[in-house]
């Protein structure tokens, strides 16, 4: 099997992934609701162009109102990051988000061009279908990363997440979002000073986790601020 066919293969498979974590987050969200699955991904396409401030804003995973907040500052392109999220953030999810004990928020921090293109990629995607996109390109990253055009793969990625052509290509050319991501990272380097990701920062500061920890190391430092 030659590496071209490979590629279409490994791309049929992160599909197939993409379609059942947008069809699982669409039944079972954070606060326990349910909610109609959703059945036709292709309609995102359809929305009303959200505003520079709306793909910006925080994208929650978990309870809004939990006692913990982790701000995870990651870049796209980081082997590590990626590890975090395939690796430990499942088990997190499953002890302490799912049980209202901590609530998780991503924040752009990328290193090259392809990091920036893969958060503006997810931005422009859902709320609702952000996290498990961000999880499909996490779990592809060896991809599209390496790809000759790593814009034009992660094009396929949003194509199976539902996104047109011309959402796609409106994305990459969305000069404020671009703006918006990078200016998020000065504020993560400058309020929280983070250098390296992944980084975490616990409750504005009170702990701070960095570099590709167990989850147990997570375990303790989220125990020491759950009231």
């Amino acid at each position: 099997m030659n590496r071209n066919l490979l590629g279409i293969v490994a791309l049929i498979a992160v599909g197939m992934t993409l379609i059942v974590g947008l069809a699982v987050v669409g039944s079972r969200p954070s606060n326990g609701q349910t909610l109609p699955v959703q059945t036709a991904p292709v309609q995102m396409a359809q929305a009303p162009a959200a505003s520079t401030a709306d793909l910006l804003a925080d994208r929650v995973l978990g309870n809004p109102n939990a006692p913990v907040t982790i701000l995870d500052y990651s870049s796209m392109t980081c082997p590590h990051c990626a590890a975090f999220h395939t690796e430990t953030l499942p088990k997190i999810k499953e002890a302490y988000i799912d049980t209202g004990k901590a609530k998780l928020i991503f924040r752009d921090f990328p290193f090259d061009q392809a990091a920036l293109r893969a958060s503006m990629l997810a931005r422009c995607a859902p709320a609702e279908r952000y996290y498990p996109l961000l999880d499909v390109l996490f779990k592809s990253q060896g991809q599209w990363s390496r790809a000759a055009d790593p814009v034009k793969a992660l094009a396929q990625y949003g194509k199976l997440a539902g996104m047109s052509e011309q959402v796609i290509n409106a994305c990459m050319a969305n000069q404020a979002l671009a703006d918006g991501i990078l200016q998020s990272r000065l504020v993560g380097q400058d309020k929280y000073k983070v250098e390296a990701t992944p980084t975490f920062v616990l409750n504005e500061g009170a702990a701070t986790i960095s570099g590709a920890q167990s989850f147990e190391t997570f375990a303790a430092a989220i125990d020491k601020l759950v009231k």
